[in-house]
């Protein structure tokens, strides 16, 4: 039954991404990754990496789609359209895509119990008894996540925050007129009496 629920969630993620890919509607588009975000982690949840999915579905579904909408502010809805792809960027994805497919190669199937973590039962054991002397936090999840895997947990704060510090950047920029294009009287001044109508006036 869960091999059925991945398999109908991962047919979910690829038609989702072809839709996004095709689109040219930006709020579409955003609606659409928010969308992806929340199968992603409901697929966590089927397969027991709930802590992954909640991370998931608060920054990739929440705080993402929030930011994304904030920057579409100051664009316009449709994108605008492209010319002729670089064959070399499409073969670069194309490689790019080859290798992280064979680097899964040789790692264990899912659930499969002649997978290291079920024949070496002993490093279970040693996260969950000796990680409090050896990290000083009581915690297993944060040891894991903030010791053991310190550096891979530094890398993903950075990128989350150098893409939140970008979003921020873009949402704060001060959109100027040039002076010839600026009016006369900005909204909420007094409207300036020509030299003709003051002499009406008197």
């Amino acid at each position: 039954m869960e091999l059925l629920i991945t398999i109908v969630l991962l047919t979910f993620l690829v038609a989702i991404a072809i839709g996004i890919i095709v689109l040219r509607d930006l709020l579409a588009g955003v609606i659409l990754l928010g969308l992806y975000s929340l199968i992603a982690a409901a697929l966590f949840v089927v397969m027991d990496a709930v802590d992954v999915a909640f991370t998931e579905a608060a920054v990739g579904c929440g705080i993402s789609t929030i930011l994304f909408l904030g920057a579409m502010s100051f664009t316009k809805h449709d994108q605008k359209p492209r010319g002729h792809d670089s064959i070399v960027a499409i073969v670069f994805v194309v490689l790019t895509g080859a290798l992280l497919i064979y680097g899964t190669l040789d790692m264990p199937h899912y659930g499969d119990p002649q997978s290291p973590a079920q024949t070496h039962p002993e490093l279970t054991q040693h996260y969950l008894y000796k990680s409090p002397d050896e990290t000083g936090m009581p915690n297993v999840v944060t040891s894991v996540l903030a010791s053991y895997r310190g550096y891979d947990t530094l890398g993903e704060t950075v990128v989350v925050f150098t893409a939140g510090i970008a979003v921020l950047s873009l949402l704060g920029l001060i959109r100027r007129r040039p002076e010839e294009e600026a009016p006369e009287d900005a909204p909420g001044d007094v409207p300036t009496i020509a030299a003709d109508d003051s002499e009406r006036t008197s």
